[in-house]
C-alpha cells in the first residue's frame, strides 16, 4: 500500500467514477466484474494452484472469509501485484522498506498496518496465531488478514464496492485493473460457464458434484480436482471422509464420488484398484499419486497441476497443495469408470 499524496486524496474524492470506469471498461474481463460483486467463495483455478504458494492460498481464502462479500482472488491479486505472494526480492518485502516506506508482502505503510493489524469492529475475526508475537507486516498471516480488514472497511464488505476498496489500497487506475485481471485468472469457471472442448486425455472443465458415472474420464478428473480444491483448509481427520475433516484416502474417495466414480476407501485399496500409469507416462490433473511401497501404501494425493497435488497430509495439518516429488513416491493411477 503506497502513500497517495495530494493527487491520491483528490482521486479518492472521485473514486466512485474512476472505479466504475475501470469495471465497465472491461480491462480485466467480465470475470473480474463478477469477482468484484460476488458474495461467494470462488474455487481456485489451476492457474491459482500452480502460481500461488499453498500457505498463501490458504491465508487468502481464510482471511477473505472474515469479510462477507470480499472474494479471496481479490486479496490474491493484491498479493501478486505487490510482492508475487511474498517471493519478490525487492526491498521492503521480507525486511526493511521500499522507497515509499511500504513493508511486507502486502506492502503496508507502518501507520496503516498499525490500524488494521488487529481485528476492527467491521471484522472481529482474529488473525490465526495472534498473541504469540507482536503483529508484523512481514508475517504473511498478519499482513494478509490486515489487508482483508482494510479492504472490508474501504468498501468490500457485502461486495458493495470492491473496486473502490482496491482503489483505496493504492490510488491508481492501473492498480485496480491489474489486481482485477490477476483475480480473474485465479477463479475456476462455475457450472454455468461455457464448456470448452477438452483435448484427448486431458482433464475436462469443472462442473457440478454428482456427475454421472458415464462422464468421460477427463471430465471426472476435472470434477474431482474441483471438489478437492473446494476442501482446501479443511482439517485433517483420521478416518474422515466429509468436509468436517478428511484423511488422505477419504479426500480422494469423496472427490471421485462427487465426480461420479466410486473408489475404494483406503490408500492401499485405491492403489491396487489402478489402473496404474507406466513410470514414463505424463501425470495429469486428477491422477492419483501414491507413496510408500507396493504392499504398504502410506499416502495418496490428487494431482492438481504440474508437480503439485492436493492432499490431507497428517494430524494437525489441513487439506493443502504441495509438491508430490517425495522420496518415497511410488507411482500414479488414473481412475476411470
Amino acid at each position: 500500500m503506497r502513500p497517495s499524496g495530494f493527487v491520491g486524496k483528490l482521486a479518492a474524492a472521485v473514486g466512485a467514477l474512476v472505479v466504475m470506469t475501470v469495471l465497465l471498461a472491461g480491462a480485466a474481463g467480465a470475470g473480474s466484474v463478477s469477482i468484484a460483486g460476488s458474495a461467494t467463495a470462488p474455487r481456485p483455478s489451476r492457474a491459482a494452484l500452480s502460481s500461488i504458494p499453498a500457505d498463501y492460498l490458504m491465508l487468502y481464502r481464510s482471511a477473505a472469509a472474515t469479510c462477507p462479500g470480499l472474494a479471496w482472488p481479490v486479496l490474491a491479486g493484491i498479493g501478486a501485484v505487490e510482492s508475487d505472494h511474498g517471493r519478490s526480492t525487492d526491498p521492503g518485502v521480507s525486511s526493511g522498506a521500499n522507497a515509499a516506506g511500504a513493508q511486507g508482502p502486502m506492502q503496508f505503510l507502518p501507520a496503516t498496518f498499525a490500524g488494521y493489524d488487529h481485528p476492527v469492529p467491521a471484522d472481529p475475526a482474529p488473525t490465526p496465531g495472534a498473541g504469540a508475537a507482536a503483529p508484523s507486516p512481514y508475517r504473511p498471516a498478519d499482513a494478509i488478514y490486515a489487508a482483508a480488514r482494510y479492504l472490508c472497511a474501504s468498501g468490500a464488505a457485502g461486495g458493495r464496492d470492491t473496486a473502490g476498496a482496491i482503489f483505496a489500497y493504492n490510488h491508481a487506475d492501473w492498480y485496480v485493473r491489474d489486481v482485477l485481471a490477476r483475480a480473474s485468472t485465479y477463479t475456476a469457471p462455475g457450472p454455468s460457464s461455457p464448456t470448452p472442448t477438452a483435448s484427448p486425455g486431458t482433464a475436462g472443465p469443472p462442473g457440478t458434484p454428482g456427475a454421472p458415472a458415464s462422464a468421460s474420464p477427463g471430465r471426472a478428473a476435472g470434477l474431482a480436482v474441483d471438489y478437492a480444491q473446494a476442501q482446501l483448509g479443511t482439517p485433517y481427520l483420521w478416518g474422515g471422509g466429509t468436509p468436517a475433516g478428511f484423511d488422505c484416502s477419504g479426500l480422494v474417495q469423496a472427490a471421485y464420488h462427487a465426480a461420479g466414480l466410486e473408489l475404494p476407501r483406503t490408500a492401499q485399496q485405491q492403489y491396487d484398484a489402478g489402473p496404474r500409469l507406466p513410470a514414463a507416462a505424463p501425470i495429469q490433473p486428477g491422477d492419483l499419486v501414491f507413496f510408500g511401497s507396493p504392499t504398504s501404501v502410506t499416502h495418496v494425493g490428487i494431482v492438481a497441476a504440474d508437480n503439485q497435488m492436493i492432499d490431507a497430509p497428517h494430524t494437525g495439518a489441513v487439506v493443502r497443495v504441495e509438491s508430490y516429488h517425495w522420496d518415497d513416491h511410488l507411482g500414479a493411477t488414473r481412475p476411470t469408470g
